[in-house]
């Protein structure tokens, strides 16, 4: 691990340790709303700097080159701060007394594995007892496509899909970059994420601005991703109506078909593994998408499949718990 200079102190613990502690407390007490209701959250600060800069900055009547030059600014400024508050945080986790703790608490707010699970459990739960529009409305919290042009079978796609995507955004890439960088790694990961999906879209208004933001979430997201596919293969050993030999295959083959270099990874895995056929044709809120099927299983997914894919999230967390976990012990060793 890489920690920019920062010494082990004895006020601190080893940060490997603390992100196993993190992940553990997170998986219980998950999103810590009744803490948020009060404060800001790391990735809403972010966020408010970003929509900021991005007013003042992106004008419509600047050139093309103009605006991408700019937000090229934006993501090397927004990163640069991101740096330095990483930074701080893991200074103070390491030199003063029950730092630590602060450190591993704002952890927990950047990774969301309970998070995540109980959203795409609220899907399938209003899907299965309140009906269609209650899953629609749910869904709709998860995933930018139009929810009003979603079937029960797309709707149940939606989740399921958005379950293997984010397991790599929201649980193995900031852990990645954790283990790589300390806080100050996953604080600038997380700004990346949340910058592209806040400007890193291909319409007229952030085509330009967006691109850097865009481009260099793909590059911080190669190895994780990678990663996603591979836990969730693993994961599907210990689920009993999953296939591991076929979440492998499907993952191979079918991970470039997705337009992104990077979702198809964890999508590709978590089709096979499950036996569905996810991505396909979709409508979002500014276009339509004609991409091709991921699986060569089934399309019309039902309210099981959320609960199956939940299944395999959740084992596929503990994969990588126990990764952090590995290396932690050849660490210390």
């Amino acid at each position: 691990m890489f920690l920019f200079g920062l010494n082990q102190n004895v006020h601190g613990f080893d940060p490997l340790i603390l992100l196993i502690m993190a992940l553990a407390v997170e998986a219980y007490v998950g999103e810590m709303r009744f803490l948020f209701s009060r404060v800001r959250h790391p990735v809403a600060i972010i966020g408010g700097l970003v929509d900021t800069l991005e007013r003042k900055l992106n004008r419509e009547n600047r050139s093309q080159m103009d605006r991408a030059v700019r937000g090229a600014l934006v993501v090397v400024f927004v990163v640069l701060v991101c740096a330095a508050a990483g930074w701080g945080v893991a200074w103070f986790g390491q030199n003063y007394p029950f730092g630590w703790i602060v450190e591993m608490l704002l952890l927990v707010t950047l990774i969301a594995q309970r998070g995540l699970y109980d959203a795409v459990r609220r899907v399938g739960t209003a899907l299965g007892g309140s009906g269609l529009d209650a899953g629609r409305e749910e869904v709709a919290n998860i995933v930018g496509r139009d929810p009003y042009q979603l079937d029960e079978a797309g709707v149940a796609r939606a989740a399921i899909e958005s379950a293997a995507e984010n397991f790599n955004d929201a649980v193995v890439a900031p852990v990645f970059w954790y283990v790589l960088f300390g806080f100050p790694g996953i604080l600038i990961y997380k700004a990346i994420n949340t910058m592209d999906s806040m400007i890193g879209h291909k319409t007229e208004r952030y085509r330009a601005f967006g691109m850097t933001a865009a481009r260099l979430d793909d590059v911080v997201n190669l190895i994780p991703a990678r990663l996603s596919g591979l836990f969730i293969v693993l994961g599907s050993v210990f689920v009993p109506t999953a296939n591991p030999l076929r979440a492998l295959k499907v993952m191979v083959r079918d991970a470039g078909k997705h337009r992104s270099p990077n979702a198809g990874w964890p999508e590709g895995a978590m089709a096979g593994a499950l036996d569905l056929a996810l991505a396909g044709p979709r409508k979002y809120r500014e276009s339509q998408v004609n991409d091709p099927w991921i699986g060569d299983g089934r399309a019309r997914a039902t309210p099981k499949d959320i609960r199956r894919a939940l299944y395999l999230f959740a084992t596929a967390c503990l994969v990588n718990g126990l990764a952090v976990a590995g290396l932690t012990i050849f660490r210390l060793d």
